[in-house]
């Protein structure tokens, strides 16, 4: 049982995010240790997946590189919101054929059986495509619910997607191409059991975030990894070996700013727990109850959340705006400096000029 402060259990879980002062230098190389690079529209600054691996990578990170190595050298792929290394498919393989297992999506598909079949026929002649190419002759229509309209081939591109029938091969602007699955995803790939796939899954779930609670439905590890306690904390946790002996060469931390889309915010609990950091997202609230701001990135130091950064870049003007800069504590010299060199970066990387702020 490794018996752990909570300065190495947040340090483990900076550095297992690629968010220490050792930046990647390669796209395909920060998918394989994240897992996974959730796509999102939300442009204030970038969109999220762009973001991300600036967050990482930095001002040289170029985003054709994500454009290469999905669309021409097929070593990430698209699923369920997120870019993901091909090395994950044939773990997540042996759930994906025996999906769904909610009854009323059973019940969908079994009554929509003959649509199913016209989608997988269109597309083995005629794809690749985007939904809006593929006419919607669904016998039973699921209503729309704030994220699906009421195009059904969306539905049942995403239901096949999910059984490994069908994927995504590339994008038109934010609109997938879809074609057959066995025409995307390499041919050799091995095949694992069940059982053994959700055991080397957890096992990269646990290498994506360092440190999990041994139950946590927002980090599911189960197993993975070995037991570890954090210091004033009575749950049960599980450390990745190799992130742990990696503290010994902590290169330091950095400042960074975050998407609230970073898969280092998704689990919330262990955020509070090991951060002391309460994030909420007010995206969605009414401005009146906004504290930071819309789409706010939140701002950390080393390995700790320290403020939020509300910009976004003027199109007109071609600048970042800062709006604000909120601490949540007062930075001393070496931390302003920090942030404003990290602004600096980030306008450069986005190609467009920084407003005095």
């Amino acid at each position: 049982m490794h018996q752990l402060t909570r300065d190495q259990a947040r340090r483990i879980a900076v550095q297992a995010q690629l968010l220490d002062a050792d930046r990647p230098d390669d796209v395909v190389g920060v998918a394989e240790q994240l897992g996974a690079i959730k796509i999102d529209p939300t442009a204030t600054i970038a969109p999220a997946e762009h973001t991300i691996l600036w967050s990482r990578i930095g001002w040289t990170y170029d985003r054709a590189q994500l454009s290469k190595a999905v669309e021409s050298d097929r070593l990430l792929f698209e699923f369920d919101g997120a870019f993901r290394p091909v090395s994950l498919l044939p773990l997540m393989m042996p759930a994906m054929r025996r999906w769904p297992r909610r009854e009323t999506s059973r019940q969908w598909l079994q009554a929509n059986d003959r649509f199913r079949s016209e989608v997988l026929a269109r597309l083995r002649a005629e794809g690749p495509l985007l939904a809006s190419e593929i006419p919607d002759t669904a016998d039973v229509v699921r209503p729309p619910d704030g994220w699906y309209g009421p195009n059904q081939v969306v539905h049942m591109l995403d239901f096949l997607q999910r059984q490994g029938e069908v994927a995504v091969i590339g994008r038109d602007g934010r609109h997938r191409r879809w074609d057959l699955a066995e025409r995307v995803y390499p041919r050799d790939l091995p095949e694992y059991e069940e059982d053994e796939a959700e055991r080397m899954l957890n096992e990269r779930r646990l290498q994506a975030v360092g440190i999990a609670k041994q139950r946590s439905p927002w980090s599911p590890v189960g197993d993975a990894g070995e037991p570890a306690v954090v210091e004033g904390m009575r749950q049960k946790w599980r450390v990745d070996p190799e992130a742990l002996a990696a503290l010994e060469n902590d290169s330091g931390g950095r400042a960074a700013f975050l998407s609230p889309y970073d898969g280092m915010l998704f689990d919330r609990p262990r955020l509070r727990e090991l951060f002391e950091f309460d994030y909420v997202l007010e995206q969605f609230k009414p401005k009146p109850q906004r504290k930071f701001g819309y789409f706010a990135h939140p701002i950390l130091m080393g390995d700790r959340f320290v403020g939020m950064l509300d910009a976004e870049v003027d199109r007109e003007r071609d600048e970042l705006k800062v709006t604000a800069v909120h601490e949540f504590a007062p930075f001393d010299d070496d931390e302003h400096d920090m942030v404003r060199a990290e602004i600096a970066d980030l306008g450069r990387w986005l190609g467009v000029g920084i407003p005095e702020w």
